[in-house]
């Protein structure tokens, strides 16, 4: 098993329910993302631990969400950008919303 460290400890979001928990003010954020970021964002929420991490390959989540990889890399860059998402392989970390979304 590989272990686990927080990538972002400053950021662990809280959940409210199972840890398939979206945050409702998510819904704002919806019109900026592109479907790739936001299949990727569901993928991570629903595969992501209690405090958002998770550590599925690139391989397995493009071959699951039938992404290619420039498509997996494109949404996963868009998703650390605005600041939903943080990476540091294996390691993926489903991070707290920001307290703004982007302009």
């Amino acid at each position: 098993m590989i272990p686990k460290e927080l990538v972002n400890p400053r950021r662990v979001r809280k959940i409210n329910g199972s840890f398939a928990f979206i945050e409702h003010r998510f819904r704002g954020w919806i019109k900026y993302l592109s479907p790739e970021e936001l299949l990727l964002y569901f993928f991570l929420v629903l595969a992501a631990d209690e405090q958002g991490l998770s550590y599925y390959s690139p391989e397995t989540i493009g071959s699951r969400l039938q992404l290619e990889s420039d498509q997996y890399r494109q949404a996963l860059k868009g998703l650390i950008t605005r600041d939903l998402v943080a990476f540091q392989e294996p390691l993926f970390q489903v991070l707290s919303l920001p307290e703004r979304r982007p302009a």
